[in-house]
């Protein structure tokens, strides 16, 4: 985020209420809590997919042998 889009947060919270502007920043600090999960999840599903996929060939593999069931 650039500095000015800050500058220009921040004008539109100081001219709210105090009451209103914790409840504002609270919800702000919720919301990027959660974008911080979802970019925690997407990073992790990159590493990781190359892993998955090669731990359903072999599932399948294994129902396919007889040596699981689905």
């Amino acid at each position: 985020m650039s500095t000015a889009t800050i500058e220009t947060l921040t004008r539109m919270l100081e001219s709210l209420p105090e009451s209103v502007q914790s409840r504002a920043v609270e919800h702000l600090r919720e919301y990027l809590e959660e974008i911080s999960d979802d970019l925690r999840w997407d990073e992790t599903f990159e590493r990781t997919s190359d892993k998955l996929a090669d731990a359903a060939r072999v599932a399948r593999e294994q129902v396919n042998a007889g040596y699981a069931k689905t």
